[in-house]
């Protein structure tokens, strides 16, 4: 037998059936905080609201103005003639002056007229599918983000979309260009069967930066049975359908940001497939980037290519590379998902003619099969080699992780990267930031973007 309910044991106890409701001051006190919030939201500088409700107010009293002209001086002089004698026995001369009742009624019809302007908006609102009390908070929103920095970040991979899930939070005008060379896993088989860019980078960087969050879980999830299925994303799949319908993904990019409701913009690298090609100390040649961790051995990268040398890459990014404020590379693997995207050709002279910032978000630990033994020093001039131009700065994280992360990832290979042993000019150019997330070697998004946007020069706003 079950015991029996606490409130039958304790007369004080109450289900919430049976207690009292809070008494009306205390319901209304949130209600009444929340409306108050709202109102002053709506008047908070480059909402764009202030300038409509001044034009509204000048009008309706222009308005006033006008109707009292013509009635007093028109042949309809004798009924505004009756209308303020009538409005003068409501009033006691010796308590206030008459001409008070005609501003107390001008006020009153100002406040009846934005009271149906607001009621109108609120009827529009709903009709549309938006709630009118989260209007002014997406409003808001997107009015600061709008005059966030314009930023383009270049890579690949979790990193890339670890940071732009950070990013999207501070700035509506980020773009991510994204390395499109994978052909391992799902991204891998599609290119094989549709000869198309790999997807996979791209889906992960449209969840990071999509508003819906059903849709960005959507993007993500992995099928995991059913023949030709399983082991690919839905989103691999979507970008892989757009790309057949369309003729490529260069044709989709527009309907691709609508329907996911991209916070920015993510484009890919290039359009059309490549292929990363390694050389190595040994005099060794890898094609394929998925193979590259596993066939380096005890040599090391000197250098990577793409084949065909020779792509092209979308105006927009171009336009965006232009336009851009400060231009970051990474967080992500060294010459699988950074240096592929400073490889084509577009890109690279784009950078470098650039007046912006170019910022290389320093790698946490570095990589078995990929950067073994290389310093953090040595990961800065492999991107200089490959570009043809040194970062302005290197964001480097100064946080440790705990012992027990470094252990398990120094028994994988993996070693963690500092400034020890750097140049005068590395240290010169470095930032340091603790940029972890607790109890992990990952960066968190939030302290990183945080970092750069105070790295990115200051903008005047009109």
């Amino acid at each position: 037998m079950s015991d029996p309910p606490l409130s039958h044991l304790d007369p004080r106890a109450r289900t919430p059936e049976t207690a009292p409701a809070p008494p009306r001051r205390a319901r209304l006190n949130p209600l009444l905080k929340r409306r108050g919030r709202r109102a002053r939201m709506w008047m908070a500088p480059g909402i764009g609201v202030k300038r409509w409700v001044a034009l509204f107010v000048a009008c309706t009293l222009l308005g006033a103005v006008g109707v009292l002209h013509f009635t007093w001086t028109g042949p309809l002089h004798f009924v505004a003639t009756r209308w303020i004698l009538w409005v003068n026995t409501l009033i006691a001369p010796e308590v206030m002056p008459l001409y008070t009742g005609g501003a107390v009624l001008m006020l009153l019809a100002l406040f009846g007229a934005l009271w149906s302007i607001m009621m109108l908006n609120g009827s529009v609102l709903r009709g549309t599918g938006t709630a009118p009390e989260t209007a002014v908070d997406m409003l808001y929103e997107r009015r600061n983000l709008a005059r966030g920095p314009h930023v383009v970040t270049l890579g690949g991979g979790t990193g890339m979309s670890n940071l732009l899930s950070g990013l999207r939070l501070h700035t509506g005008n980020t773009t991510a260009v994204v390395t499109v060379s994978d052909d391992g896993g799902s991204s891998g088989r599609l290119r094989e069967a549709l000869d198309m860019i790999a997807p996979g980078d791209l889906t992960d960087c449209y969840a990071a930066l999509s508003d819906s969050p059903v849709m960005a879980r959507l993007l993500l999830h992995r099928f995991q049975r059913g023949e030709g299925l399983e082991g690919h994303t839905f989103g691999n799949l979507m970008l892989a359908t757009l790309s057949e319908e369309q003729g490529g993904l260069s044709e989709a990019m527009k309907d691709i940001h609508e329907v996911l409701r991209i916070r920015g913009k993510v484009y890919p690298a290039t359009t059309s497939p490549s292929t990363l090609v390694a050389r190595l100390s040994d005099g060794r040649t890898i094609r394929g980037e998925s193979r590259l961790a596993a066939q380096v051995g005890n040599a090391t990268i000197q250098e990577v290519t793409l084949d065909p040398p020779d792509l092209p890459t979308l105006p927009e990014v171009m336009v965006a590379l232009q336009n851009a404020e400060q231009i970051v590379l990474g967080p992500g693997s060294l010459y699988t998902s950074i240096i592929p995207a400073l490889l084509v050709p577009g890109i690279a002279s784009a950078i470098r003619q650039s007046t912006a910032p170019l910022v290389y978000v320093a790698s946490l630990m570095t990589e078995p099969g990929e950067t073994d033994g290389l310093s953090l020093e040595g990961h800065v001039q492999a991107i200089t080699r490959h570009l043809g131009r040194t970062p302005d700065c290197v964001l480097v994280n100064n946080a440790m992780p705990p012992r027990d992360v470094v252990a398990r990832y120094a028994a994988e290979g993996a070693h963690l990267l500092t400034l020890q042993g750097a140049s005068r000019d590395l240290r010169g150019r470095s930032v340091l930031c603790p940029l972890l997330q607790a109890g992990q070697a990952r960066h968190d998004p939030h302290a990183l973007a945080q970092a750069l946007l105070q790295l990115a020069p200051r903008r005047t706003v009109g």
